[in-house]
């Protein structure tokens, strides 16, 4: 790589995040390296994976443990008031004694910037972790990041609660220019095309509004935000500072869709398209 500090940025997305995570898995194949990463939601754990050196490994949380009802499921809602299982994602899988461990020492060790966006649940505030924020066996970092409103319920990380930071910086592409980038990959997992609308975030905020009124407020202004940031990163692709990588389509992939040939299909475009890298950079 040539000049300047090289950022990624991966917007996350749910289950389509396994694009992302099959275009991370090309990076590591074929040693291309970024000094900087922020990931938004399932983005802050496709890319911690992504600092440790640990090519595959997102692709098994997606498309086999995904399926199991411990990962995902009415019975999880019921019980814990999390669709989404984040104790089962981010701890009985991921702790040093888990199914699939973190190698977390090789991510503290690696000399790339990792950063996690998440929201405060209180203010709608965006938070910005980083390393330090995390240690051995404690990722609360990525359950925050990764909390939808009332499909999961706000994880803490010192004493604060926080949401999903796609309700504050949804593509955090600013972000990374502000830590010193001259050059970023946005990893989107919608075509760039896909302009966001609001009404399932508004439903979804109405559930929230009276414990959370600043994140449902939030939460109500994504879809314009997303849009916006998207915006912005064509403007930066048109100068050359900025490249997308998106898929043309999504294969039938939602947030939580549960389809294994469909997250395959996903995936195995993400490992094409990241070939895209490459030449810019």
């Amino acid at each position: 790589m040539s000049g300047g500090k090289i950022g990624v940025v991966d917007v996350g997305g749910g289950f389509r995040g396994v694009y992302a995570a099959g275009v991370l898995d090309w990076c590591m194949e074929n040693g291309v390296r970024f000094d900087l990463g922020i990931g938004v939601s399932a983005g802050s754990a496709n890319l911690i994976s992504y600092c440790a050196g640990q090519r595959g490994r997102n692709y098994h949380f997606y498309v086999e443990y995904g399926m199991r009802r411990e990962y995902a499921s009415v019975g999880n809602f019921l019980r814990k008031r999390s669709f989404v299982d984040m104790d089962y994602v981010y701890g009985t899988l991921s702790n040093s004694d888990g199914e699939n461990p973190l190698d977390y020492a090789a991510a503290e060790a690696s000399p790339m910037e990792y950063f996690a966006v998440a929201t405060e649940a209180e203010t709608g505030k965006a938070k910005y972790f980083d390393k330090r924020d995390m240690a051995q066996d404690d990722y609360s970092v990525c359950k925050a990041s990764s909390a939808i409103p009332f499909v999961c319920h706000p994880y803490a990380v010192g004493g604060t609660l926080y949401y999903d930071g796609a309700l504050s910086d949804p593509v955090p592409i600013r972000k990374a220019f502000e830590l010193g980038c001259e050059r970023v990959v946005l990893l989107l997992t919608r075509p760039e095309d896909t302009v966001r609308t609001p009404e399932k975030d508004e439903k979804l905020a109405r559930r929230i509004r009276h414990r959370y009124p600043q994140a449902a407020e939030a939460l109500t202004r994504r879809a314009e935000r997303y849009n916006k940031g998207v915006a912005l990163a064509k403007e930066l692709a048109a100068q050359g500072k900025v490249l997308i990588v998106a898929p043309d389509d999504t294969c039938g992939v939602s947030t939580l869709t549960r389809d294994v040939a469909a997250l395959e299909k996903l995936y195995v475009k993400g490992l094409r398209d990241g070939k895209k890298i490459k030449a810019f950079l």
